[in-house]
């Protein structure tokens, strides 16, 4: 699983990188049944709020009969053991390891999210250094390559018509700029030269906390269910994260 020096320097260049195939079929076999097991769970909740030790954001249902939109469950291994085992697999950590820089990291997010058909979800253009509070007393950029590597897998075939992931490759190296949600530099990037990336299941895509990115609504007839990790370099974050991802430390076998 380490990646090619073509792939790390990519990562740099770019901003993201992406693995058709990451995840073998019992692995996504496993997610599938923890996130049905999570769907079920948020089922019996009405609104935002902590269980099991897992944070469900949820939005209200369309009406009083139906099931509130799942927005994303964090750190959803505290509710489902099973995402929390496969978060911090020597499979996944290897290539973080190399992106980072240290066999020594920080995971900070552990999450799953759904979109499912028609329930309009999507994710404006923007920065996950936002997010990690870059720019704050809460983070330094200590490898000064932005700390930082998001991981999605794709627990569905992600399409170009089921909300599929956008970049703009080569944003990130304009670094933090601490725009708001939504918006971008529009003298400096152009949106027409985003990519949309598709993944077949237990594919992944590796991305920094500076490339500016968004993901799509849902307009197909089938889910596109992601789960997504998180990893800081050592000495980074001092922000308490909610549920229980207030920061395992981990380490690259």
């Amino acid at each position: 699983m380490r990646l090619s020096e073509q792939e790390v320097e990519a990562f740099f260049e770019d901003g993201f990188i992406v693995r058709p195939e990451f995840f073998d079929q019992e692995a996504v076999a496993r997610m599938r049944a923890a996130f049905e097991r999570l769907r079920q769970m948020a089922a019996g909740l009405r609104e935002t709020c902590e269980h099991r030790g897992s944070l469900f954001v949820l939005a209200p249902p369309a009406d009083a009969s139906g099931s509130p939109r799942i927005d994303r469950i964090v750190w959803c291994g505290a509710a489902e053991p099973t995402l929390s085992e496969l978060g911090q697999d020597p499979r996944l950590l290897r290539p973080v390891a190399q992106l980072l820089g240290s066999q020594h990291m920080t995971q900070l997010i552990n999450q799953a999210h759904f979109k499912l058909p028609g329930d309009g979800l999507e994710f404006p253009w923007h920065q996950d250094s936002i997010h990690r509070r870059c720019g704050e007393s809460c983070w330094t950029d200590v490898n000064g390559r932005g700390s930082y590597v998001q991981t999605v897998v794709a627990v569905d075939a992600m399409t170009l018509d089921n909300g599929p992931l956008q970049f703009i490759p080569g944003s990130g190296r304009l670094g933090h700029l601490g725009l708001p949600e939504g918006e971008l530099p529009l003298d400096r990037l152009d949106p027409r030269t985003a990519v949309s990336v598709t993944l077949p299941p237990g594919g992944m895509a590796f991305f920094g906390p500076y490339v500016f990115h968004r993901s799509l609504p849902n307009e197909s007839t089938v889910a596109r269910r992601v789960f997504i990790n998180g990893f800081a370099s050592p000495g980074a974050n001092r922000r308490v994260y909610p549920g229980c991802g207030e920061g395992r430390p981990v380490v690259a076998a």
